[in-house]
């Protein structure tokens, strides 16, 4: 069966989650509050300090070899999971939660001591900033030279301040999900260069009374401001102390060795929380994100005013892209972060890819993403919640991709991890809110059609569904023309029935 997308398929999922959200309740956090299984339709605000903590050579390690081989993606796996180890063991000793890790990226939470007490801010900074060093200190050393693999390079940033504290995920992998600008602006923090250190936004500064700066992206912290913070944190563990638990661990329970098959497509089948580093999957596949723009500055807007409403656009709006990724083009979502969509879109059989078909099925996709995306905005708007200044910022890239999960035994995090995926990453991260942007490999694995749709700067405006299915079908790209038959044929009966309404009554009049 073709995958398409039909707007009346997409506009009873969109009614039946706007349903659900009639009734918020937003509500402040207390240290006695569970942030697990946090109901749909309901939001915690949270005061507490975001630190996000960036692998800086992931990049380095996928590129370790010239083709991206079964070797390196071992490598690199392996590379992850041996620093997954160690940070699990961190934030476990110093109390911190850690609230997602993506690839390269973590993200933690330091919620204590609650605003109850004196200098609450102060103590959850300090802290923050001594975790973010024994991070750095630790991870220089969990590297395994016999296995060429290097130690972790790091870059923390970090801020504070009110979020909203919102359900991430579904059946059996919830965990909650940060929304606000102290999650965001740490990120940027983090991700805001390339050097090793830790960096403070001015609001994260000034709770420990350090000067704002006029670029905080591009000035670590000292070393005598860091000594100060651990003095004031007191955290009780040492580099050292971690590091020889670390290693006990490994030796009493040694990483698997890596062994990968593929899953034969849809990809949607793909059971992701019965993988293990043995049972790992690895096939040409094309990577998507998909990123909702101007959430940020949208939340800032309405997370005193109007709370309920940015619970609200947030559920409908990320339930409607996850139905489309995976019901209508028969995809795998790997996770939401944040207010981003990864996932993975693979045709084909359980022997290879069909790569044209792949990247065909990912463009059609990404049109449809839209779709619903501007149709979901136009119900919200209808039941008078406002939604001006969001966009949808899509990027997608083909090639070989890994799927697994990494970490603590009975604590793994699912892991997609590639060149692919960093560069899909990186494409959508160039794209406005109205745009799609195709990566290298996908742009020359794709039909002529595909590539005449996005052109030689590989990037397209307000790219919807109609636009992607009738530009390629004209061009007799088989995938888009498949579609269009399979979508006409949905909406025949429909069209005859409409036909035999209006036709009645004339005949009845004879």
């Amino acid at each position: 069966m073709a995958k398409n997308w039909h707007r009346d398929r997409a506009a009873e999922h969109i009614d039946r989650k706007i349903d659900e959200v009639k009734t918020v309740e937003v509500v402040d956090y207390h240290r006695d509050m569970s942030l697990e299984d946090i109901p749909r339709n309901k939001a915690y605000r949270v005061d507490a300090v975001h630190l996000y903590a960036d692998i800086l050579n992931l990049d380095d390690m996928l590129h370790v070899t010239t083709e991206e081989g079964v070797m390196c993606h071992k490598r690199t796996l392996r590379f992850l999971n041996l620093h997954y180890r160690a940070v699990h063991r961190i934030l476990s000793r110093c109390a911190v939660r850690r609230v997602d890790f993506h690839n390269q990226r973590l993200h933690a939470l330091i919620a204590r001591p609650s605003n109850s007490e004196t200098d609450a801010e102060t103590k959850r900074v300090h802290l923050a900033v001594s975790v973010a060093q024994l991070l750095i200190d630790v991870l220089q050393e969990t590297g395994d030279a016999d296995a060429s693999i290097p130690s972790a390079k790091i870059r923390v940033g970090i801020d504070t301040g009110e979020a909203l504290a919102v359900n991430n995920g579904r059946r059996g992998g919830r965990e909650p999900l940060f929304l606000g600008a102290p999650a965001n602006h740490a990120a940027k923090m983090s991700g805001g260069g390339n050097r090793i250190g830790i960096y403070l936004t001015n609001n994260a500064r000034e709770a420990i009374g350090l000067k704002a700066v006029e670029k905080p992206a591009a000035t670590a912290l000292t070393g005598s401001e860091v000594e100060q913070c651990q003095d004031e944190a007191d955290i009780g563990v040492s580099k050292d102390t971690i590091v020889k638990e670390w290693k006990e661990d490994l030796e009493k329970h040694p990483i698997g060795a890596f062994a990968f098959s593929r899953h034969t497509p849809p990809l949607r089948t793909l059971d992701i929380t019965s993988l293990t580093p043995a049972n790992s999957k690895r096939q040409e596949a094309v990577s998507v994100y998909a990123d909702i723009d101007g959430f940020t500055a949208y939340i800032a807007k309405h997370i005193e005013d109007a709370p309920e409403d940015v619970v609200r656009v947030f559920h409908v709006i990320r339930a409607e892209l996850d139905r489309v990724l995976t019901r209508d083009f028969d995809g795998r979502r790997i996770r939401f972060i944040g207010d981003c969509l990864h996932g993975l879109l693979c045709d084909g059989t359980g022997h290879s890819t069909d790569d044209q078909e792949t990247v065909s099925t990912a463009t059609l996709c990404a049109g449809a993403l839209r779709s619903s995306f501007e149709l979901a905005l136009e119900k919200l708007w209808d039941e008078k919640i406002d939604v001006d200044g969001l966009g949808l910022a899509i990027g997608f890239e083909f090639g070989p991709m890994t799927v697994t999960r990494l970490g603590m035994q009975g604590d793994r995090v699912r892991c997609s991890v590639s060149r692919g995926v960093l560069v899909s990453e990186s494409e959508q991260s160039r794209c406005g809110g109205d745009e799609a942007a195709i990566g290298a490999s996908a742009y020359d694995a794709g039909t002529q059609a595909v590539r005449d749709l996005f052109g030689t700067k590989r990037k397209v405006k307000s790219l919807d569904y109609n636009e992607a299915v009738e530009a390629l079908s004209q061009k007799d790209d088989k995938t888009a023309v498949l579609a269009k038959r399979e979508a006409f044929m949905l909406a025949a009966p429909a069209i005859a029935s409409a036909s035999e309404r209006t036709v009645r009554p004339y005949t009845e009049m004879k």
